[in-house]
């Protein structure tokens, strides 16, 4: 065996049911899922029918999980399908031949939706078991080291509690949102009974060649150390050991890039050109500088040839990455390439087609492709402990993305929602549950949600970002005010005014004030 290999996917969309349709909104949700999560789940499905197991490590955000169960959205999603396939009519007396094939992807699309989906999307993730490991986080994705550690404790037992709920199991793995890491962290993983969690190569200096403990341990049984949450229904499972593993960016990099990656290819189809009048994209890449009306159409053909070519390329770049691991470390090695799962097929419309490639042709290579789990069951492949820095994926690794200038008053808004919401439970708090506190905890949580501080640094859709931010900040206040001053029938009636959250279970009691 010439070493390991591990592929690891984040499926991640903000909380965006009832809010709405394109630019923003349930729009892209529906998109990511009829583009990216639908055609994921029929490859991996088809090859794991094949006997093939531990294809690769899987992280969906409890929000997304909660979107992909909501009836609302379900409907709404089977709708769009159905959409599509009417564009795709309309567009056949210009455009035949993209129109037939339009035809066809949607037609798939809806045997699949509603033959695997009609239920919710945990069905489709329970049934992968054993050709998946699924990864849990923290609810509403939130920027991990900015927060108070009582309320990213809370977060994170809400997300796994969730990922539970909806899949049957605690998950041992996490993706933080946007790999953020602070010193310290680990210690609430462990008490959390979380055993691994992905981080940048950056933040290990590139030597991502094997998983490596963090931090201290949490006996089993013992104290919750300083800073630390109470764990899921009070087990911590192990011995407490927490390992990080890190995204060899050599790799990953070759797939997509800041500058380059198989998808700008230009065989490839353009996904910035649209055929307006039907909303279908009918050309490929091309060339970088080319405009769009001058884009040539595309060809499925010519794509699906590209398709094996750079599956052929990315497999003899594992391949010479893991013999250099091996000869410089004296033993087999790990490679993990990392990537937003709507990269496959989204972003990248020929993803899920040379995705199925890799996988298949990289044990014929010698490589051994597993999951995070799985390779952490190889004691060959566990390094030396290390202390990580204050780190993330984003923008110079570090957390400007989410602190920066650009978002300053984010961040405060941020601390006065925590503030409010641990003030507010803090007084409230009474054996029972409340569901007034629940709810508070709940818009809380999507307040923080680190999707807003990202979109408005990015400058991508920056108005609603920040009224998305506001809008459950606001509903903090407001409902903390009334609750401080006594007017429960009031708080009542103004919950009842909001839309339906993604979760529904959270229990404010679990927050530590």
């Amino acid at each position: 065996m010439r070493g390991t290999f591990c592929l690891v996917l984040h499926s991640h969309l903000p909380w965006v049911a009832h809010h709405g349709r394109w630019p923003v909104g349930e729009e892209w949700l529906y998109q990511a899922w009829a583009q990216a999560y639908l055609p994921l789940a029929d490859v991996l499905r088809r090859l794991a029918a094949e006997g093939r197991r531990d294809l690769l490590t899987l992280g969906v955000t409890p929000v997304l999980a909660a979107q992909l169960d909501d009836p609302h959205c379900l409907r709404g999603v089977h709708t769009w399908l159905a959409t599509w396939q009417l564009r795709a009519h309309e567009a056949a007396g210009r455009l035949p031949e993209l129109a037939g094939y339009e035809h066809r992807r949607a037609a798939a699309a809806l045997a699949e939706f509603e033959t695997h989906w009609r239920h919710g999307g945990s069905p489709v993730f329970r049934s992968l078991e054993g050709a998946v490991e699924l990864l849990g986080g923290p609810a509403t994705h939130p920027f991990g080291p900015l927060l108070d550690p009582r309320v990213r404790e809370f977060a994170l037992e809400v997300g796994l509690s969730d990922a539970r709920w909806r899949t049957g199991a605690l998950p041992a793995g996490i993706w933080a949102p946007e790999c953020g890491f602070a010193p310290g962290m680990e210690q609430e993983y462990a008490a959390a009974g979380v055993t691994h969690f992905l981080v940048d190569g950056p933040a290990l200096h590139g030597d991502t060649a094997f998983a490596r403990p963090v931090g201290g341990t949490v006996p089993v049984g013992g104290t919750v150390p300083v800073g630390g949450t109470v764990p899921v229904d009070g087990v911590v499972p192990g011995d407490g050991t927490v390992h990080c593993v890190g995204r060899d960016l050599e790799v990953t990099y070759r797939v997509w890039s800041p500058r380059k990656g198989y998808p700008g290819h230009r065989s490839y189809r353009d996904f910035h050109t649209y055929d307006h009048a039907s909303g279908l994209k009918p050309a490929r890449v091309t060339g970088p500088d080319v405009p769009p009306h001058e884009k040539a159409p595309y060809s499925p053909a010519r794509a699906a040839a590209q398709v094996e070519r750079d599956a052929v390329d990315f497999v003899d770049v594992v391949g010479a990455r893991l013999d250099a691991l091996r000869e410089k470390h004296g033993r087999p090695a790990l490679t993990v390439a990392a990537f937003d799962t709507e990269l496959f097929g989204h972003w990248w419309h020929e993803g899920p087609a040379w995705l199925e490639a890799v996988l298949r042709a990289l044990p014929e290579a010698g490589v051994r492709v597993t999951t995070l789990r799985g390779a952490l069951a190889d004691p060959g492949l566990i390094g030396e402990p290390v202390e990580l820095p204050p780190s993330s994926w984003g923008s110079g690794k570090d957390w400007r993305v989410w602190a920066g200038e650009a978002v300053t008053d984010l961040v405060e808004l941020h601390g006065r929602v925590q503030d409010a919401v641990l003030t507010a439970v803090g007084k409230g708090r009474s054996p029972a549950r409340d569901p007034l506190l629940d709810a508070l905890a709940e818009q809380a949580l999507l307040a923080l949600s680190s999707d807003w501080a990202f979109m408005v640094t990015t400058g991508s859709t920056v108005g609603y970002a920040r009224e998305r931010a506001h809008r459950h900040a606001d509903r903090v206040f407001a409902l903390a005010r009334l609750l401080d001053e006594g007017r429960r029938e009031e708080a009542g009636a103004l919950v009842r005014g909001w839309e339906q959250g993604p979760f529904g279970h959270v229990d404010a009691r679990r927050l530590r004030v």
